[in-house]
């Protein structure tokens, strides 16, 4: 199992439910040291004086925080101590809302809320807050703190367990305008064409499956490692130049919808 990354009781009304906090997911990316290249050894990182050209023990260094017209506003230690959060053991839940109704790009990391010791009376408050989120399908919104920091977090039940999903506070997403985008007459679609992009989206339309996607670069870097160990030699791929710009939308889709027709055949 896991390790818990956070214990403490979950509580709505005066019900409190003790639970663990433990990832949902696992980093299998492959991670790499980094060497001096002439005789093999570990780089070692070090904090340097750009003024003085010389090393600086960890405790004479402070943080500064640059402001819009570049002044430099020195913020300590004691600093940051006076505004944490109350340090709590417990994720308040403040209301229960539908999941339908949430925006994924709120969604930040993912964990499950597991019980947490063998006490039988926390495993029944457990199994009743489970049974009730299964019964009403909503999720629950509250707020905990975690690592000195406060976390917005969803409770949803799924598979017979309850996830926690961090959150991030509305303001932390961009608004559409802020961000390119295309508008204006001359760039609206024809009719014709959104008909064949959406016979285009519903020939490549199919039931959504985690198994069937894979991390392939993952895949191809794990072969590399496995061919440098046994000393093989690592071919180079040919280049793939740029691909064209559409010379005619219409033609692609049209095109791309007999690909997609034909794949499904196959």
């Amino acid at each position: 199992m896991p390790r818990a990354l956070w214990s403490g009781s979950l509580s709505f009304g005066l019900v409190n439910v003790p639970v663990q906090l433990v990832s949902a997911v696992r980093d299998l990316d492959l991670h790499f040291h980094q060497l001096h290249e002439k005789d093999r050894v570990p780089i070692e990182m070090q904090r340097w004086c750009s003024e003085e050209d010389k090393e600086v023990p960890y405790e004479a260094v402070t943080r500064s925080y640059e402001t819009g017209n570049g002044e430099q506003v020195i913020v300590t230690d004691e600093d940051l101590e006076a505004v944490e959060p109350r340090k709590t053991r417990t994720i308040d839940i403040e209301r229960f809302v539908e999941v339908e109704d949430i925006d994924p790009i709120y969604f930040d990391h993912p964990y499950w809320l597991v019980p947490a010791g063998d006490d039988e009376g926390a495993a029944r408050a457990y199994r009743l807050l489970l049974g009730v989120m299964e019964k009403s399908d909503r999720a629950a919104l509250g707020r905990f703190v975690m690592r000195a920091k406060e976390h917005l977090a969803i409770v949803r039940a799924r598979d017979g367990a309850l996830t926690l999903t961090t959150m991030r506070f509305h303001d932390e997403v961009r608004a559409t305008k802020d961000v390119a985008s295309a508008s204006g007459k001359s760039t609206k679609p024809s009719k014709k064409e959104l008909d064949a992009a959406v016979d285009l989206i519903e020939a490549l339309g199919a039931d959504w499956d985690p198994g069937k996607h894979d991390d392939e670069y993952r895949k191809r870097l794990q072969k590399v490692v496995n061919k440098k160990r046994k000393g093989q030699k690592i071919e180079q791929p040919e280049e793939r130049g740029e691909p064209d710009a559409v010379p005619d939308l219409m033609a692609a889709l049209e095109q791309s919808l007999k690909d997609a027709r034909k794949k499904a055949k196959a």
